[in-house]
């Protein structure tokens, strides 16, 4: 208890010290030289805040968006003491140390028993600080002889420290750049408790504490501005740390018989659980990600003569992404082979939906299920075709997410292979676009982050797109975004270079890196959204439309700037991050999901709401013979 006192007392004096300074300095204008000492002193009060935001955005340059229960913990630690127990203490400390000296007329403050300008009833400057009514009472008197005097407290009791929360607010915004904003609360929502407990002290002191923690609480925004945001590297590496491992669905490396385990004895299952033998499709050659490291010797678990001469199915971790990605959900024995047959077979034609190099897609009806699908068929089959089909089948089919076409099945014919997928009545964004004008920040973030889940949820199942695009988004009649054509890139019309030995992706929605050396990562997956966000949001691709295909190829290899980004939009500083040249330099999807979806709660917003609404079409019904 006696250290207690001594600790209190100590503090008495330090601030007993720091008024006679600050009032050397003070002027003596209405309504007298204490009070606006009190003001000053209430300037340095704003200091505290500040500096518990500068702590939040230095710490978080090195741990990012990591907001585990060690980090919230130390949050709230300085939330409650910078924002509530420093600024409390500090004006008790005020009150007593100026209520002692006009109590005992002490000598140390010279003035504090002169007389003030305003509301003269009070008496002199040190009963005008300490005597009176409290905060709360000033606020709850009303009265005709006191209205004046009611607003004057209503104004620096309740808007002044109001305008000081926001302030203090904004600093913990600044402080959490580039993450979510929740954190902030533990810093602020302890300020706002230290605003309404000052209601019990004098209500003339506090109005001139506050009048001078308003501009330098104003002030401290920019100095919090001044120490920058963490760096995506840093925000990407701690979501990395964060985050479960991706799945892997490729098989077990193959074993020889004599190291395999002894498989331990089950019980037989129940007949009707007994999957009949699948067959095994034909031997086909797989096509590497062009510019793939190709590594030397056999590969474990493939048979050699599956492996063309000079390739490799798993070239290195890019190859592994894009060619592997999963089994296909359904069987491909000999009782499920499917013939295509116009007149008699499960599958009956409506209409050409699109027509490509690799294959026709055609609006078909299932008859058995009584459903319209889109069925993909090849021109002219072989073993690279088919293993591109196979390879796009087995990327759907590994993806289960809202915003990506579904695959029901496969069907195989004499000439070739097709692939039963959902059909999905809508227009390209690419035409929506082009045909009526660009979207609005609302949409774009729905179209972003909707888009951004879908490639993070193929991500984790080791599956590249490699070609996302405007015309690659469909949205439906309901204006809802779905992500398709995984893996290949075919649109009749697209400036698209899949050749043998170039690069897969359209040149004006291809990434620097994929231009300069054929390569596809996640990180590319993310630019090309990025850049197709930035038409939608422009009706231009990022480095604007060049004459021919040669010229935007070169343009992506030479990473040249982007000079069609939206001016106006909030999303243009995420844009200019997601667009960066370097990969190691652009957020993460994930990241990119956290800002948005933020962004769009912060202003009431659904992330699964419409990016555009568009009138449907007749039903596909319609059009059978």
């Amino acid at each position: 208890m006696t250290e207690g006192k001594q600790i209190v007392g100590g503090l008495a004096q330090v601030i007993g010290s720091l008024l006679s300074w600050l009032h050397l300095g003070t002027p003596n204008i209405c309504p007298g030289a204490w009070p606006w000492t009190v003001t000053l002193a209430g300037a340095l009060l704003a200091v505290s805040p500040v500096l518990g935001a500068v702590f939040v955005a230095l710490i978080r340059k090195g741990t990012g968006n990591n907001y585990g229960t060690g980090m919230l913990a130390t949050l709230g630690g300085v939330g409650l003491t910078l924002g509530f127990v420093v600024p409390w203490m500090f004006a008790e400390l005020v009150y007593q140390t100026i209520n002692v000296a006009r109590v005992n007329s002490s000598g140390q403050f010279p003035g504090l028993s002169d007389n003030i300008c305003l509301f003269s009833q009070l008496g002199n400057q040190g009963q005008y600080l300490t005597s009176g009514q409290i905060g709360y009472q000033a606020l709850t008197s009303t009265g005709g002889a006191h209205t004046v005097q009611f607003v004057f407290y209503l104004l620096v009791l309740v808007g002044v420290p109001l305008l000081c929360l926001f302030a203090v607010i904004m600093q913990q915004r600044m402080a959490l750049r580039r993450g979510p904003r929740w954190p902030g609360r533990l810093m602020w929502l302890p300020f706002l408790a230290c605003v309404l407990f000052t209601l019990l002290f004098p209500a003339n002191l506090m109005a001139q504490l506050w009048l001078g923690f308003l501009p330098a609480s104003a002030l401290g925004v920019v100095v919090v501005l001044l120490f920058g945001q963490p760096s995506w590297s840093v925000i990407n590496r701690a979501q990395r740390q964060a985050a479960p491992p991706p799945y892997d669905p490729r098989p077990a490396p193959y074993q020889p018989r004599e190291q395999q385990p002894s498989p331990q004895p089950q019980p037989p299952p129940p007949m009707a659980e007994i999957p009949p033998p699948p067959r095994q499709l034909p031997p086909t050659r797989v096509a590497p990600i062009p510019g793939a490291p190709i590594p030397d010797g056999p590969i474990p678990g493939l048979p050699p003569a599956l492996v063309p001469s000079g390739q490799s199915p798993l070239a290195g971790p890019v190859g592994r992404l894009a060619d592997t990605p999963g089994p296909l959900p359904f069987r491909t024995g000999e009782q499920t082979v499917i013939r295509w047959n116009s007149s008699g077979g499960r599958f009956k034609r409506i209409r050409q939906l699109g027509h490509g190099g690799f294959g026709t897609v055609w609006l078909a009806m299932d008859t058995q299920l009584n459903r319209t699908v889109a069925l993909k068929l090849a021109h002219a089959p072989d073993g690279d075709t088919q293993a591109r089909m196979l390879r796009e089948a087995r990327a759907l089919a590994a993806v289960h997410h809202p915003n990506c076409v579904r695959v029901y099945d496969i069907i195989e014919e004499a000439d070739g292979l097709g692939i039963v997928m959902e059909y999905i009545d809508g227009r390209p964004l690419s035409d929506v676009v082009g045909g009526t004008a660009p979207l609005d920040d609302i949409a774009a973030a729905r179209l972003w982050v909707t888009m951004a889940g879908a490639l993070a949820d193929a991500h984790a199942k080791r599956v590249l797109h490699r070609d996302v695009k405007p015309a690659n988004v469909l949205l439906d009649g309901n204006g809802i975004a779905h992500l398709i054509d995984f893996g290949i890139a075919k649109t009749k019309g697209d400036a698209t270079l899949t050749a043998a030995g170039m690069m897969m992706g359209t040149p004006d929605f291809l990434a620097p890196e994929t231009a300069e050396t054929g390569l596809s990562t996640p990180a590319t997956d993310a630019w090309q959204l990025a850049a197709t966000v930035s038409y939608g949001l422009t009706g231009q691709p990022p480095r604007g439309h060049r004459a021919n295909p040669m010229s935007a190829l070169m343009a992506a290899a030479q990473r040249l700037p982007n000079t069609h980004l939206p001016d106006r939009s909030v999303h243009r500083n995420l844009l200019l991050a997601a667009l960066d040249s370097d990969p190691a330099r652009r957020p993460t999807l994930t990241t990119v999901q956290r800002q948005l979806s933020s962004w769009l709660a912060g202003g009431g917003h659904r992330e699964d709401g419409p990016v555009t609404r568009l009138v449907p079409k007749l039903e596909a019904t319609r059009h059978l013979p």
